[in-house]
């Protein structure tokens, strides 16, 4: 995924919870003069006075005068921001030598309640997370990522020319795209319901994400992602698309989506990008060292289980399907699950949810052995 732009942070507040900040790197001049020390630059959240995160140092003990600082740190996580400069030597930490002095916080564009804006981008990642929060909450009885009502913080026009978005740990960023293959990223729903469930995983299974454990990772992403675009379109599981990212290439692309969850290896094939290479059974599972071990690639089969579920169930995928997978995440699996344990846990839960000799058991199983898992 990838993005462009140049105007500094906005934030916006969804449900109470939601704030949506501008683009970055952000730069500050600030004015020094040379002690002989390291300078250290740490980010300082004001109520509590104590720093969140250290975003610069340098070493060469040779600062004078105005200098511009500049951070990838995504300043809108923190509501109220400061910083201090301070030097370190061994076994010192952190001296204040400086008061802390206020940044201008970033340009808040649209808080809980407010009405849409000009700015489309702004609008599409306030309703994507109201969206995406609205699904958790409403189906699965869960108040936010982390379940205890996490403020939902994202940044849009991030750098220029980013074609992605992801989860950083604290709050959402998105890209704009480069405009040659990637629109921009907050135009589908399901991206931002993917990349906010990696934040659900955060606090959960915690899954590694690397290997089988981090194509679990991707694949529970694109499972609630695209439950959030059904549940948002009132789709079922026969008329939904199953695509993820549809819409985000330009037209110059020959391709659909980032990925199919229906047909694995079948959303894309174009000269530049080339041609989608996820797998849709355990019999074409890649064994790569690249990209952390095929997060991004073997997702595809643990995608397809969950497709071939839904389906076979009928109805509203979030309402069966998706409880299943979501009781799966929060309570059955752990760092190092592989998709073995996927297939026994999703198994066991929808036996806990649904009946042991009921018909989601069963589909849920049948999944799994289509795609040689079990």
């Amino acid at each position: 995924m990838l993005l462009s732009a140049e105007r500094a942070t906005e934030s916006l507040s969804r449900h109470g919870r939601t704030r949506v900040a501008l683009g970055f790197p952000n730069s500050y001049e600030i004015g020094m003069s040379n002690l002989g020390f390291q300078w250290v630059y740490r980010l300082l959240n004001r109520e509590e006075d104590v720093a969140c995160d250290r975003f610069f140092a340098d070493e060469d003990g040779d600062l004078r005068g105005p200098r511009t600082l500049e951070t990838d740190t995504p300043l809108g996580a923190y509501p109220l921001v400061a910083f201090s400069i301070s030097w370190e030597m061994d076994y010192v930490n952190f001296l204040r030598l400086l008061p802390a002095a206020r940044i201008p916080l970033e340009r808040t564009a649209r808080g809980e309640g407010d009405p849409p804006g000009k700015d489309v981008a702004v609008n599409e990642a306030y309703d994507g997370a109201g969206a995406t929060y609205d699904l958790y909450h409403d189906v699965f009885g869960r108040d936010s990522i982390d379940d205890r009502g996490m403020p939902l913080v994202s940044t849009v026009h991030y750098q220029r020319s980013y074609d992605n978005a992801f989860w950083d740990g604290a709050q959402m960023v998105y890209g704009d795209g480069d405009g040659k293959i990637f629109q921009r990223f907050t135009k589908a729903v399901d991206v931002i319901g993917h990349e906010l469930t990696h934040g659900v995983t955060q606090y959960e299974a915690s899954l590694d994400y690397a290997d089988q454990p981090g194509a679990l990772n991707e694949s529970f992403s694109d499972v609630f992602g695209s439950l959030v675009k059904q549940r948002t379109l009132g789709q079922t599981a026969e008329r939904a698309d199953w695509l993820i990212g549809a819409g985000l290439f330009t037209a110059a692309v020959r391709g659909a989506a980032l990925r199919s969850m229906a047909a694995p290896g079948t959303a894309y094939d174009d000269p530049l990008i080339g041609k989608d290479p996820q797998p849709a059974d355990m019999a074409h599972y890649v064994d790569t060292a690249d990209d952390n071990g095929g997060v991004h690639i073997n997702s595809g089969i643990p995608n397809r289980a969950f497709y071939l579920a839904a389906v076979a169930i009928g109805g509203f995928a979030w309402e069966t399907a998706g409880k299943v997978w979501y009781v799966t995440l929060r309570d059955r699996l752990r760092p190092t699950s592989d998709f073995k344990a996927a297939a026994a846990s999703t198994i066991a839960a929808a036996k806990e949810l649904f009946g042991a000799r009921g018909g989601v058991a069963k589909a849920v199983a049948a999944a799994w052995k289509r795609v040689g898992v079990v």
